[in-house]
């Protein structure tokens, strides 16, 4: 009788098209490229892809409108808090966009995975680890102000159900809102990404 080969362990790796292998369980800030951030950004739907649009509304765009969304309401505030808002999303290139409700459904292991990541990333790019929480506060008020946007212009959002989900219109001027919420393609869109991003990113 033939001895059982030993289990195969799980594959807890993905390899980026620049040919990085990113550990989902170890993530090493060595082996993350914003080139993969964006490009995969750019590829994830928001909303689960139930948007208004010829092209899906990405989590790269979403990032960019966050960041926006922030400027615009304290144009003083630091490239590097300003860096921190533009990334506040990236581990979603790896583990994708997944809604608030699955979220929930799922507990706190996605959590997990997801603060692993953003670590990794915010180390390789300069930030700290884990992200103070006055600047944490912003992020979020900014990132609810576009969720609010994108839910009424783009998901079909009653403005009623908005506030009361993601609070209030944050009233960007109307040729950035018309910019940020056009959705665009994923090419357009990884772009902007890496345009912005190497503005912030003084390293």
């Amino acid at each position: 009788m033939s001895a059982k080969k030993p289990a195969t362990a799980s594959r807890a790796w993905q390899r980026m098209l620049s040919g990085r292998r990113l550990d989902l369980l170890d993530p090493s800030p060595l082996d993350i490229e914003i080139e993969d951030i964006a490009h995969g950004l750019a590829r994830v739907a928001r909303w689960n892809g139930q948007t208004h649009g010829s092209h899906i509304f990405s989590v790269a765009q979403h990032t960019l409108l966050v960041e926006a969304v922030m400027r615009e309401a304290n144009p003083r505030i630091d490239t590097r808090t300003r860096l921190a808002a533009l990334l506040h999303d990236a581990p979603e290139y790896v583990v994708g966009d997944m809604i608030s409700p699955f979220k929930a459904v799922i507990g706190g292991s996605y959590k997990q995975v997801e603060k692993r990541l953003l670590g990794a990333i915010h180390v390789r790019f300069g930030l700290p680890a884990i992200t103070p929480a006055e600047i944490e506060k912003q992020i979020k008020a900014a990132d609810m102000g576009a969720a609010y946007l994108e839910a009424t212009r783009l998901a079909g959002f009653s403005e009623a159900e908005a506030r009361r989900l993601f609070g209030g219109d944050p009233k960007l001027p109307p040729a950035i809102e018309r910019d940020y919420l056009t959705p665009w393609s994923a090419g357009k869109a990884e772009k902007r990404l890496l345009t912005r991003f190497r503005l912030l990113y003084q390293g």
